[in-house]
């Protein structure tokens, strides 16, 4: 363990962005010290789905970064001994216009290795999806799955232990003047700074931050424990994903499909529900999620939102029993204008915020755009 106060790169936030910009400076040979005000990372990233997700992700930077971090994951997860649970993406369109966006999404180059699969031949190779009714489903092979809870924690001890990374948990950052770093504890040195803070958007820069617009957004997630044997094929999605991932809902045919679900699934979208489900490796079921945003966010779960998620699963899997087991929500930042916010404070210091819920399928993407360009 370094005890040296001085550093090359000090990073604000122990979440998965915090730890993407750790790795990438480490691996670059450079004196890596990451400060947590909490005693261990609790809030969005281990909050999710641990879902890398390529295909959806809107056009160009976005798409580019989860590209660049599903390759990065696949190359860590490994050497930090976190599992791989599951593979893939599926997901049923079950209305005619659904199955518009996804032959439209097929014509682009982000497609590339996907197949729209027809019902019979989807229905072979996943047999847990419910396609009564189904025109179509999108098959990735591009996506990659851990346990968040866990995998969060690996990663940290993999970059203290295997890379030299010094970890200050339980110590609050209450300024940044780079080379110039104060804690509740210490006076710490580096050359450079990443503030990777998440929802502390009132906290450090929040002057700079203020001029971005940034709300916050609250999710519910539920883990549900199915019947035993049941098996998911990959992550799970449905129509109500296509008109909120941008790779999708920025195509033509999404506007006639976003009518038709305003009509037929108005509450749900005013709740800003689709549905992701994922599995575990003990067989449980990771399930979600909705939106809300404000500037501060009550921390009262609305049992009808958690309905409504639950319908939506029960419409789109072959579910004999589904108990849950758990419920939680989850919070990030959002702006109405980009997916990551990268600010220059000066020239020593930079800002990273995710600011779409993509955290985890892109931070190793930004973080290397980052460091190319500072």
């Amino acid at each position: 363990m370094q005890n040296s106060q001085n550093f090359d790169l000090i990073v604000v936030g122990a979440g998965i962005v915090g730890l993407a910009h750790a790795y990438t400076a480490a691996r670059r040979g450079l004196r890596v010290c990451v400060v947590e005000r909490d005693a261990a990372c609790v809030g969005a990233s281990i909050r999710n789905f641990g879902f890398i997700t390529v295909t959806g992700q809107g056009a160009g930077d976005t798409w580019r970064r989860a590209k660049r971090a599903r390759e990065v994951w696949g190359e860590v997860a490994p050497l930090a001994d976190i599992p791989q649970v599951h593979h893939g993406l599926w997901l049923t369109a079950f209305r005619p216009k659904a199955l518009d966006v996804l032959q439209q999404f097929m014509a682009t180059a982000m497609a590339e290795g996907c197949a729209l699969l027809d019902v019979a031949e989807a229905a072979r190779r996943a047999p847990s999806l419910q396609l009564d009714g189904a025109q179509a489903v999108l098959y990735s092979p591009h996506e990659m799955r851990v346990e968040s809870r866990t995998a969060i924690g690996q990663l940290t001890r993999w970059l203290a232990e295997t890379l030299g990374v010094q970890f200050r948990f339980s110590e609050a950052v209450l300024e940044v003047a780079t080379p110039r770093v104060r804690t509740a504890r210490a006076t710490l040195h580096a050359e450079r700074v990443a503030v990777c803070t998440n929802t502390e958007i009132n906290g450090l820069f929040a002057e700079r931050l203020a001029a971005h617009q940034l709300r916050l957004c609250q999710l519910h997630m539920l883990r549900v424990q199915p019947e035993p044997g049941f098996q998911l094929p990959g992550s799970v999605m449905a129509d109500l994903s296509l008109v909120r991932y941008h790779g999708y809902s920025q195509l033509p045919a999404a506007a006639a499909l976003r009518t038709q679900l305003d009509a037929e699934e108005g509450e749900s979208l005013a709740h800003g529900i689709h549905l992701i489900v994922v599995q575990s490796a003990d067989g449980s079921l990771v399930v979600g999620d909705s939106h809300h945003y404000g500037p501060v966010l009550e921390p009262f779960a609305n049992q009808r939102v958690d309905e409504l998620i639950l319908q939506h699963m029960r419409r789109t899997l072959k579910l004999k029993d589904a108990r849950v087991t758990e419920r939680w929500v989850g919070t990030y930042p959002s702006s109405a204008s980009t997916d990551c916010l990268i600010d220059q404070p000066d020239a020593a210091t930079r800002m990273v915020l995710v600011t779409s819920g993509t955290g985890a399928s892109t931070a190793f993407g930004i973080a290397e755009e980052v460091f190319a360009n500072w």
